[in-house]
């Protein structure tokens, strides 16, 4: 038995706007956030046309999101599956499947779709240049359509094993949403001390006697320190009237003050 899945005219319109437009609406608050939104209004407008839950759906899909390029049609399209499926219910558990899927398809996409092409067709292309040869320019157009067509074969891939995801376990949505959830704190909690550059600047100095609170830092808890930054941040997100751009701005003057006063270095 076959295990294609015939695409929609909606899951068209889905791949193609990821396409062309994912990053267009690039911000530093959301990231690719918006142009992932904009990918999938089509779906939300199809299953849940002008009504309050389709704004529910709208906010859900609004949420930070940041991963290679040319992985993440395959995110959309589990998305897509999920959401035919399970509608609304499963909120909780798409937006818990961006979270854990972007982190591992950033790193793999980066190195499969930047880092590997861009240093063997680049060398090439730039060395037939030197000599006068157009084929350099063929290269990179060439490999523009291969990876356009891994792209759609992505998004095909994903929305396949997203219906089965959902046909395979029935009902039990709830223990999804709880593996989805749990696999998104994971990989959050894991960019902390990746993402975040904070360390303790102050040193005891009594004689022969040296003490970093860095090294003692890292002895209760390695990234303690961008673990406290993070704190802070969500702490005064929960505050009223505060939104991410204060948040922004509060941390830039904390930064420039903790550093000056020697709390971080």
């Amino acid at each position: 038995m076959s295990n294609k899945v015939e695409l929609s005219k909606t899951n068209k319109k889905t791949f193609w706007r990821w396409y062309f437009f994912g990053q267009a609406g690039w911000n530093y608050e959301k990231m690719q956030g918006l142009g992932y939104y904009y990918s999938v209004y089509p779906l939300i407008k199809q299953i849940y046309g002008k009504t309050d839950v389709a704004a529910e759906a709208a906010i859900n899909e609004l949420q930070f999101f940041n991963t290679n390029n040319s992985m993440a049609p395959i995110i959309l399209g589990v998305d897509s599956a999920i959401q035919e499926k399970q509608g609304i219910a499963a909120k909780d558990t798409v937006a818990g499947l961006k979270t854990g899927m972007m982190g591992p398809f950033a790193g793999i996409g980066d190195t499969l779709f930047a880092v590997i092409p861009n240093t063997i067709i680049g060398s090439i292309a730039s060395y037939m240049a030197l000599k006068g040869n157009p084929i350099g320019l063929i290269l990179w157009i060439a490999y523009g359509f291969l990876r356009l067509g891994i792209m759609r074969s992505f998004f095909g891939m994903g929305y396949r094993e997203g219906v089965k995801l959902i046909d395979s376990l029935g009902n039990r949505l709830k223990k999804i949403t709880s593996a989805a959830n749990i696999l998104g704190l994971t990989v959050i909690g894991a960019l902390i001390p990746s993402v975040i550059t904070a360390v303790f600047a102050y040193k005891y100095k009594q004689g022969g006697v040296k003490i970093s609170l860095q090294d003692m830092a890292d002895q209760i808890m390695p990234g303690l320190a961008p673990a406290l930054v993070v704190l802070l941040a969500y702490w005064l997100l929960g505050r009223k009237k505060m939104n991410s751009t204060r948040v922004t701005l509060i941390l830039i003057v904390v930064g420039i003050l903790a550093y000056n006063l020697k709390i971080f270095a």
